[in-house]
């Protein structure tokens, strides 16, 4: 007869993948919550709504139950906000992942809207690294300023330890190319995230640690 004290917990199995970080600099004040197992719930107040439309895509599309709350310099402009809110999530994902044991590691997905199409490749590797094609056909939208885009995602990587490859390869409309790039990072981070019954306990990587 197994003793119920041999027996692991749904806990010890599964353990919580959530994180909690605040960034404060001269130019913004920010708090980020992240859950890496929820159900896309999202709570987003950057000041500019097209990013947070953006951000949104990433917990709706990924599967992350995602609060983050910014109070920046836009009376300047909106590129320490974005650029900031990138830092501070990519902080959260490492500390939320943990040692990345049984996570599939890997993750790409292909996602269209109407005439755009990209897509996007994610490796959480413990290495930052950035390839980013963005043909945008428009300075700004709603306000948000394109190359923007770029500095979220470069601060995103550099303190989530990713590797990262975005590349927008069809679209005409702005808001079409920046959707599709943003949802489908979001697939790309569920799939990398998922965890692999197969091998559940261990690191995949062959240098036994990431």
């Amino acid at each position: 007869m197994t003793s119920s004290a041999l027996v692991p917990s749904s806990a010890e199995l599964c353990p919580d993948r959530t994180a909690e970080v605040s960034r404060t600099t001269a130019e913004t004040r920010i708090t980020v919550r992240v859950n890496l197992d929820g159900t896309g719930a999202a709570s987003l107040h950057t000041g500019i709504g097209f990013f947070d439309h953006m951000l949104d895509q990433i917990a709706r599309h990924g599967l992350i139950d995602l609060q983050i709350d910014c109070d920046g310099d836009l009376h300047i402009d909106g590129h320490h906000t974005v650029e900031d809110v990138g830092i501070t999530l990519g902080q959260a994902f490492a500390r939320a992942v943990g040692d990345k044991k049984g996570i599939r590691r890997y993750g790409h997905a292909y996602v269209p809207l109407d005439e755009a199409l990209s897509r996007v490749v994610v490796d959480f590797s413990g290495r930052p690294g950035l390839h980013l094609h963005i043909p945008f056909t428009a300075g700004s939208i709603g306000g948000f300023d394109t190359q923007l885009t770029y500095e979220f995602f470069q601060g995103f990587v550099n303190h989530a330890g990713v590797t990262l490859h975005i590349d927008n390869l069809k679209g005409i409309n702005a808001h079409h190319q920046c959707e599709t790039v943003f949802k489908a990072f979001a697939r790309a981070l569920r799939a990398a995230l998922e965890r692999d019954p197969r091998a559940a306990d261990v690191i995949p990587s062959t240098k036994g640690s990431l």
